[in-house]
């Protein structure tokens, strides 16, 4: 079952935004540990997830999917941030 073109859009929509938050980040002294970065990505991925949980639509089942579909791919969004991070650590 395919997902509905207004939850289609809203995903679109949430990873061009959390995009856009990863890309403004500045790796600066003082440094975050990596261990904290983790939890803080988590909980954007979390605040992504609770906003957009309020716009999806459909029956529930399609509300599930959509939101499950835009978790992996802010998660998958987070491994590439993450990895730049733990670089960035590397390199002090």
């Amino acid at each position: 079952m395919a997902l509905l073109q207004a939850n289609k859009d809203l995903i679109s929509t949430g990873i061009k935004e959390f995009n856009a938050l990863l890309n403004q980040q500045v790796f600066s002294e003082p440094v975050v540990s990596e261990e904290a970065m983790v939890t803080i990505v988590d909980d954007w991925v979390n605040l992504y997830i609770n906003y957009y949980r309020q716009q999806v639509t459909g029956e529930q089942e399609e509300q599930d999917r959509a939101l499950e579909e835009l978790r992996q791919e802010l998660k998958t969004l987070s491994v590439t941030f993450l990895d730049k991070y733990r670089a960035f650590l590397k390199s002090l």
